[in-house]
């Protein structure tokens, strides 16, 4: 029913506020849902992002008699359209309640805005770049969320496909249990791998020498890796920037896995840090008074026996030769002694074998499932 129902631009700071809070609204409760942190989402969706050198993005709000009931984000990555070729206007941080009225409305205002603006199709759940959560959950609705995807009701699958949503690609996440010991046969390809291609670990005891000797180049290597791979647009040195000042600076250096040839180049980069996933839920979204108390003590002291692989990513060049198992030959000792149990992988195309071999080491499950939806925009001049 489209009574009283309105979709519009978001304006100024109060609509800003209404539209991140109704994300927390709308899961308040959910045991699976895990919210973002208010001020990170705020600073995401802000004119200060660097990713909007290159990205133009609208924010909508539904409302019904004055009450918010969905919201989405219009964006056009330039950057991403000139690498792939294409004409595509994003939509993410898309939730509404469970009337097709809503979502419908919330999507032609983002078609809208992308014919305006040229833009012939249309692509969703993404974020700015990949460095943002991505993909809509359409199986594990019954499994804990993480810090780095998206949770969402069943709901909302059925409401794209009756838009007449198709399917433009898969994500699917593993869960992996941490075995007892190394296994053997982990150990010994890892020691073929270095001797053979005279390939090193690297190792820290500060985070903050990491972020000195390699800050740059973990996130070139990344760039050079995830080239390929569905939508994505290489991060910008300002992005980079931030990055390492936003996050390389904090992590636990017995929680990343670098590897270098002979010459001290990286080769590759594993990152993984303790799931947050609860300590977020408890945070709701704040970090006063209380919430920084519950990350600390989740990063610290009382941590998860659940850890998140945030990512994996080794150069081309070198990808096909062994590298991955030097991280989890690297990674899993310490896994074992932090008292870990499982790892959640977080989202790999469904379609990338490279990524998927790398888990022939461990005993796993496939848990969840998430979907790039697509729609050829009509031109309706």
């Amino acid at each position: 029913m489209t009574e009283g129902l309105t979709v519009r631009p978001v304006a100024g700071k109060k609509d800003m506020k209404r539209f991140i809070r109704f994300g927390y609204d709308l899961y308040d409760g959910n045991e699976y849902a895990v919210p973002d942190l208010y001020s990170d989402l705020k600073q995401t969706l802000s004119a200060e992002n660097p990713a909007r050198e290159f990205c133009d993005c609208q924010c909508f709000l539904a409302e019904r008699d004055g009450k918010v009931v969905g919201r989405v984000a219009a964006i056009i990555n330039r950057r991403a359209n000139e690498t792939w070729g294409l004409k595509v206007v994003r939509f993410g941080w898309i939730d509404f309640v469970d009337d097709r009225d809503v979502s419908r409305l919330l999507i032609e205002a983002v078609e809208q805005w992308g014919r305006e603006r040229g833009m012939t199709e249309l692509q969703g759940p993404l974020g700015f770049t990949d460095m943002d959560a991505e993909g809509m959950l359409i199986e594990g609705f019954d499994e804990l969320g993480t810090m780095a995807t998206i949770y969402n009701y069943p709901y909302y699958k059925d409401h794209m496909e009756a838009l007449g949503m198709e399917k433009a690609a898969d994500w699917i996440e593993m869960l992996l249990q941490v075995p007892d010991k190394l296994p053997e046969r982990l150990e010994r390809v890892a020691k073929i791998v270095m001797e053979k291609y005279d390939l090193h670990l690297c190792q820290f005891k500060r985070a903050k020498d990491i972020e000195k000797q390699y800050g740059q180049e973990i996130f070139e290597v990344i760039n050079k890796a995830f080239t390929p791979l569905f939508g994505y647009s290489q991060m910008t040195q300002a992005q980079i920037d931030q990055y390492i000042k936003s996050y390389l600076g904090f992590i636990d250096p017995e929680m990343v896995s670098l590897v270098a040839n002979n010459e001290g180049r990286l080769v590759g980069v594993g990152i993984s840090m303790p799931s947050l996933a609860r300590a977020l839920q408890k945070a709701k979204g704040k970090l006063f008074p209380l919430g920084w108390w519950h990350l600390l003590k989740a990063l610290k002291w009382k941590h998860s026996t659940r850890l998140d692989l945030m990512l994996v990513a080794v150069l081309p060049e070198w990808q096909g030769k062994g590298v991955n198992a030097l991280f989890f030959y690297d990674l899993v000792p310490t896994y074992i002694r932090k008292g870990y149990k499982d790892v959640e992988t977080n989202v790999e195309l469904e379609n990338n074998q490279k990524v998927q071999q790398q888990w022939i080491y461990f005993d796993k499950r496939q848990h969840k499932r998430r979907r790039c939806w697509k729609k050829t925009i009509d031109n309706k001049d």
